[in-house]
């Protein structure tokens, strides 16, 4: 059933996601919902200028 599936929120979007058979192997290492907020997080820790 998926209300028995265990869940994570996104590190990028605060959206509660669900596990998938895809990330069986590495599910404690997985911190986003999708490959766009993957690639966001990515370019929004580095690309801010320090003042």
């Amino acid at each position: 059933m998926p209300a028995d599936l265990p869940s994570k929120i996104c590190e990028v979007c605060g959206l509660p996601f669900n596990w998938r058979k895809k990330w069986a192997k590495n599910w404690d290492e997985v911190k986003y919902c999708s490959e766009k907020c993957r690639r966001h997080k990515k370019s929004t820790s580095s690309g801010l200028p320090e003042i």
